[in-house]
């Protein structure tokens, strides 16, 4: 029994050295993109509307691009790879922070958009080729660990860079931490003997198409799109939407923590006391709590009629009422995270061909592609009408500019409510269906 045990932690150096990068990747993508819609307007000069498609556009390119990369570092190896990823995310943080003029961002982006997805699918694939069946549930483990860490220790010290500093300082940050990771890749990381599918990007593109051409499943992607909408608004709304409404002082990269936090001390339990029920039922759970917390998010005001402008944290520290109502909201939106997230996966895999598991997984975020989209493109329209950048504003106008600034969650909590509908009639029709095939 001892040694079973010890064996659950016995690891090659390559599944260390690519935890220790992904930390550095985690880090510095999250540092930056908590902050990419203030860099696109207070730095490159967009109006809210074009930043919200651009980052929109960037974060989709992420969920979409990474099975095309896994392909192609099939072919030329995973250490050639992660090489070339990380040379491409430092060129491209390097320049965002030399260069925040309009005619680079968009390009440059993309670069980092490329990088970032070879990252996703080579660090992933060598988690897979450095596990075995009985160290593989400690091994993922660790690795979600990892990511979750670098997340929440990127958009820590993206807040006092931004106030002290300035936004650009975020891009030389992660530039320094992907160069770092470079130099560990270069020097340490061996090439993992890797024996995936081996998908071509020809064969990975009729895979795509296969999924999309599954209505049972590309229906049950739809419906949790408006789930991650709703997620989304970390990013797309929430920074712009407590910077102009409480004042340049306030951290909604520390804020968005909350999220991350709530995930890594619940998932498992929930997913443990979530066991002997069917996926859309646990999904159907998460899918009514988002539409809660865009509420929760929408009652600021009601709070601040009670307490003023000042709630008193336990006699410690005080926050604004929208710092507290957007805290208790993201808390539900990672409790419904924690009943989503893991089932999907379960689901998705489980309508895959045999033998092409990895290829179904590697398009199962296509929720957030979508999400992406039509999530950021949204903001953009939302922030412009409720709560518009003051940059815009005249004296007069920026009085009364954000009264109704609250309306933005409202539409989010309509489509929250709406997807989760959607998912029981989802449930009750594909049940149905199951049912007379049996028969």
């Amino acid at each position: 029994m001892v040694t079973s045990k010890s064996t659950t932690w016995k690891f090659p150096a390559t599944f260390w050295i690519a935890n220790l990068v992904e930390f550095f990747e985690r880090a510095a993508y999250y540092a930056v993109f908590i902050a990419i819609t203030l860099y696109l307007t207070n730095v490159v000069g967009y109006n809210d509307i074009w930043a919200a498609w651009i980052s929109g556009g960037f974060s989709a390119g992420l969920y979409f691009l990474p099975p095309f990369a896994g392909a192609l570092a099939d072919k030329i190896g995973f250490r050639k790879g992660i090489i070339l990823a990380f040379s491409l995310l430092s060129i491209g943080y390097l320049f965002l922070g030399l260069f925040p003029y309009k005619l680079m961002v968009i390009p440059t982006l993309v670069i980092v958009m490329i990088g970032g997805s070879f990252i996703k699918s080579i660090i992933t694939g060598t988690v897979a080729v450095t596990t075995n069946e009985e160290t593989r549930a400690r091994g993922y483990s660790l690795f979600y660990m990892v990511v979750n860490i670098g997340a929440f220790l990127g958009k820590t010290f993206a807040a006092p860079m931004r106030i002290n500093i300035g936004i650009k300082s975020i891009n030389f940050f992660s530039a320094t931490m992907t160069i770092i990771a470079l130099i560990v890749v270069y020097f340490f990381y061996k090439n993992s003997n890797h024996s995936g599918e081996g998908k071509s990007l020809k064969e990975t593109w009729e895979g795509f198409i296969r999924i999309v051409s599954n209505l049972r499943l590309i229906t049950l992607i739809i419906i949790v799109t408006g789930f991650w909408m709703i997620q989304h608004q970390l990013y797309a709304t929430m920074p712009k939407y407590v910077i102009r409404t409480v004042g340049e002082h306030a951290k909604p990269e520390w804020i968005a923590n909350v999220n991350p936090a709530i995930v890594m001390i619940f998932v498992v339990l929930i997913t443990q006391l979530m066991r002997k029920v069917r996926a859309v039922s646990s999904m159907t759970i998460g899918m009514f709590i988002m539409p809660l917390s865009a509420l929760t998010m929408a009652l600021s005001p009601v709070l601040e009629s009670v307490t003023g402008q000042s709630v008193s944290i336990f006699g410690l520290f005080t926050l604004h009422p929208i710092t507290v109502m957007l805290i208790f909201g993201i808390m539900l939106q990672g409790l419904a995270e924690c009943f989503i997230s893991p089932r999907f996966l379960e689901f998705f895999s489980l309508q895959a061909p045999k033998g092409e598991e990895g290829l179904y997984l590697g398009f199962s975020h296509l929720h957030s592609f979508l999400a992406s989209l039509l999530g950021f493109g949204l903001s953009g329209y939302l922030l412009t009408e409720y709560c518009p950048d003051p940059r815009f504003l005249t004296a007069a106008e920026k009085l009364h500019a954000y009264d109704k600034s609250y309306m933005i969650w409202y539409y989010f909590a309509a489509i929250g409510l709406v997807s989760a509908i959607a998912l029981i009639i989802y449930n009750f029709v594909t049940t149905r269906i199951d049912r007379k095939k049996v028969q």
